[in-house]
């Protein structure tokens, strides 16, 4: 499969009647623009930008992805599937040597991000499944629109569950997995490659 395949599957859904944003503001410049309109301030309240919210550095990313989880009720006790993705020698290491998933058992992905300053409108969490250079599976999460959090902290997402294939077949050779954060802009701000492989347990 060619390079442009590749960036054709990370391509996100169009998001109907979006009109990709011109000039990018912060989120005190929006806290601020139609500030007599009431409805509107309660819109952005709800998105966390209300006049005088901290930010940080504007010429810096308007979002930060942090962690990558994977949970599922059947995890032994203790044992956490966290990857932090400003862990570089980390993401290498699983891209090369692959996690273990147990076959069969309902798990959810759970991602943890920071908006530093401006509006993220329809973000999306991209995962493209591959097993021997042959595409197997597509998820597509949305993870919303948001403005910097009033006090800073990140935001967390949980997707839907979902099941782990299972069988004979499924648990030969492994998965190389490209996962990707891009919203409505085409903005990406995270790119990655990872791999796992199925067992009978984690």
């Amino acid at each position: 499969m060619s390079s442009n395949d590749d960036q054709d599957d990370l391509k996100p859904s169009a998001t109907p009647g979006y009109k990709p944003t011109g000039t990018i503001k912060t989120a005190d410049e929006y806290a601020k623009l139609d500030a007599e309109d009431e409805s509107l301030a309660r819109w952005k309240a709800s998105l966390g930008i209300t006049p005088g919210v901290s930010v940080g550095d504007p010429t810096g990313p308007r979002m930060t992805v942090l962690t990558l989880e994977l949970d599922s009720p059947t995890l032994p006790p203790g044992k956490k599937l966290v990857f932090n993705l400003d862990n570089v020698a980390l993401i290498a290491e699983i891209k090369k040597n692959p996690i273990i998933i147990k076959e069969g058992v309902e798990y959810n992905v759970r991602i943890t991000f920071k908006v530093n300053h401006s509006i993220i409108s329809g973000a999306r969490y991209i995962q493209v499944v591959k097993r021997s250079g042959i595409k197997v599976d597509k998820l597509e999460q949305m993870l919303g629109s948001y403005g910097p959090h009033p006090q800073g902290q990140p935001y967390t997402k949980n997707f839907d569950v979902e099941e782990s294939p299972s069988g004979m077949v499924a648990r030969t050779g492994s998965y190389q997995v490209r996962s990707r954060v891009i919203d409505d802009d085409g903005e990406v701000y995270a790119d990655w490659e990872w791999s796992f492989k199925l067992a009978k347990e984690w």
